[in-house]
């Protein structure tokens, strides 16, 4: 009996209303709509995610947390290990005066309008990610001059051996889409925002003038996992930006099977329809290969990959 067939059985027998899948379509689960089977996946609700990180550590299983794969890509193989992904219980939220305690299921954009509903300023720039909590937590997601790191009082989090931690602003060690979590060994239950009381209708308006330019620059039309590479360090002081680079390169339209550099922004690459793993890997080494022949900045991919 292999690991992952030991961890499957004990949780069936320790947690049988949990929700358990084998061999799961990973493009179910990701923006960029790729991605082969994983070999078990656990949809846990409310406790029963204390008890299946528990098991898994019982069983020498190592859990992939999965928020809303807005940011991944994953092997057209699949994934041959166990994936965790929180489902009813945490995506929800509650405000306490001016802080926000929300789910790490939640989308970030609901937490961004749960904010707006309740007169707190300090998440419009999140309203249009479609990230979940979690994960725009162990990114430090930004957007528009906006990011995590700027409104976040505290995580809640369960380490791999299923015990409970919370952690400060300052104990998450942000950087620009990084963070202490980064290295996925938490799962994030909980996040707790700090926010400022506002005008409804001023936030209303700001979060409606970042949806018009998202509408406008944004290829939101195609499947995709936004921003494929990180803002590369400035250049004698001045900002550099990746997709200025690639256009500079004039990559944009560039083809590989069914994955594209967006005409409409080089930033992002896109799925045209079919477009596999290997698709979208090799048309961004090619990207890379051709921004540090012309450039000499070598771009770091912001998109994670499983099972490659």
């Amino acid at each position: 009996m292999t690991l992952l067939e030991g961890l499957e059985k004990q949780l069936r027998e320790e947690c049988p209303a949990l929700e358990l899948r084998k061999n799961e379509p990973m493009s179910k689960y990701t923006t960029f709509r790729v991605g082969g089977p994983a070999a078990l996946m656990a949809l846990p609700r409310g406790e029963e995610a204390h008890k299946v990180i528990e098991t898994a550590f019982r069983c020498n299983v190592r859990p992939f947390f999965l928020g809303n794969g807005s940011n991944l890509l994953v092997s057209d193989a699949g994934y041959n290990g166990f994936v965790v992904k929180l489902s009813e219980g945490y995506n929800g939220g509650e405000v306490y005066t001016n802080e926000l305690m929300v789910g790490g299921a939640m989308l970030l954009s609901q937490a961004a309008n749960l904010a707006l509903q309740n007169g707190l300023t300090g998440l419009e720039w999140a309203a249009g990610i479609p990230g979940t909590v979690g994960g725009a937590v162990t990114m430090n997601a930004g957007a528009y001059g906006g990011e995590i790191a700027q409104t976040l009082h505290q995580v809640h989090a369960l380490g791999f051996d299923g015990r409970f931690e919370v952690l400060s602003n300052r104990e998450c060690d942000f950087s620009y889409r990084h963070s202490a979590l980064s290295d996925g060994a938490r799962l994030i239950l909980e996040a707790v925002f700090l926010l400022s009381p506002g005008d409804p209708d001023a936030i209303r308006d700001r979060m409606a003038e970042l949806a018009a330019q998202r509408k406008a620059k944004q290829p939101l039309e195609y499947p995709s996992a936004g921003s494929t590479f990180k803002r590369p360090p400035p250049v004698d002081g001045k900002p550099v930006y990746a997709a200025e680079l690639i256009d500079r390169c004039g990559l944009k339209g560039l083809r590989v099977g069914g994955a594209q550099v967006s005409e409409k922004h080089a930033g992002f690459i896109v799925n045209m329809g079919g477009a596999a793993c290997a698709d979208i890997l090799t048309l961004m080494e090619e990207v890379r290969k051709r921004v540090l022949d012309r450039t000499g900045i070598l771009l770091e991919p912001e998109v994670r990959t499983l099972g490659v």
